[in-house]
Parts: C-alpha cells; sequence; structure tokens
C-alpha cells in the first residue's frame, strides 16, 4: 500500500467516477442513467451514509464528473487550486470516522450532506495526499491512443499505463504479436 487505504480507495472511486461519463469506460454512454444506477454504483464501492433519491442528485454527481475530470489533468498549481476550492466550496471539517469493515479513516463531510459533495470533498482529501507526497504523476489519462479514461496509478513502480477496460488487454496482446512477429 502507498498511501493510506482510504486515500487509494477514493482515488480509485474518482476514477471509476469519471469513467462513468458519456465518451468514457467501455460503453463509452452514460453508465449512471439513472438514481437506482448512482446508488448501485455507490454501494459497489461501499459508500455510507446517505443514498440518492432524486434526479437531481443525480445531475448534481454529472456536473461533478468534469470538474474531477478537470482536476485530474492539471499541472501541480492548478490541481492545488482546484483542491482549495472544492474544500473551501463545500466547507470540508476532517473528522475521524471507523464504520462497516474500514477501519480508521477521513471523512470531512456530514452523512446526509448531498452525496456530490461528499464525493466532490473524497476526492479533494485524497489528491492532498498525493500533493503532499509529491506524487501527483500517478494520475494519468489511458495511454491507448483511442482512450481518454482516466487511471490511477497505484503500482510500487509508477508503471501502470492504461485504464481498467479493455486498453490494456489490447496493448499486451498488440505487443505480443509483435514480439511473435519480429521472431
Amino acid at each position: 500500500m502507498l498511501f493510506a487505504h482510504d486515500t487509494e480507495l477514493a482515488l480509485q472511486y474518482a476514477a471509476s467516477l469519471i469513467n462513468t461519463a458519456p465518451g468514457h469506460g467501455d460503453s463509452m454512454v452514460e453508465d449512471l442513467p439513472t438514481v437506482e444506477s448512482l446508488v448501485s454504483h455507490m454501494d459497489g464501492w461501499q459508500w455510507s451514509g446517505d443514498r440518492p433519491r432524486t434526479r437531481a442528485a443525480l445531475e448534481e454527481v454529472h456536473a461533478l464528473r468534469p470538474r474531477l475530470l478537470d482536476l485530474w489533468t492539471r499541472d501541480v498549481d492548478g490541481l492545488v487550486a482546484g483542491v482549495n476550492e472544492l474544500l473551501a466550496k463545500h466547507q470540508a471539517l476532517p473528522r475521524l470516522v471507523r464504520h462497516d469493515d474500514l477501519d480508521w479513516h477521513i471523512h470531512a463531510t456530514r452523512d446526509d450532506e448531498p452525496i456530490a459533495k461528499r464525493m466532490a470533498v473524497e476526492a479533494a482529501m485524497a489528491f492532498i495526499d498525493l500533493i503532499r507526497s509529491g506524487e501527483t504523476e500517478r494520475l494519468r489519462v489511458c495511454a491507448a491512443d483511442d482512450c481518454d479514461d482516466v487511471v490511477i496509478d497505484l503500482s510500487k513502480n509508477r508503471s501502470r499505463r492504461y485504464c481498467d477496460g479493455t486498453c490494456a488487454n489490447r496493448a499486451h496482446v498488440a505487443a505480443y504479436r509483435a514480439r511473435q512477429h519480429a521472431d
């Protein structure tokens, strides 16, 4: 583990959330079209707290994705400014919590806050750890020419280049075939 478990989980979730937008992911369509699909996505990632119930809450999450994508692709100074803006906008107040099967970790919003606010602050708090560690280069965009998905590289040797979709498999197959052809 490179970072605290909640930091890694929040970064992985942020990447997953960004990649649910149209034009991302294997489907290239909206992967969170309904409130129910958002709740299912949250459940799969073990989000605590209240679940969204309205279309407005879903639309707030949809609006958050391009904001997170923008932060993902900024330089360090831009990332710092964006993180500070998110934390100030949402009046983050960090506190230690333990729930479900997760040990002590940080929440910086109340569990009954709107989900888009909780997601924004969780991502901002995780970005803080990357910034403080000098590890912002771990925020990447998939190296495949035809993919714009984001990637969080949590490998020890900083070698992850492809998204969780089919891109890594395609690259490995292409490299294998090139090696076979060269022999």
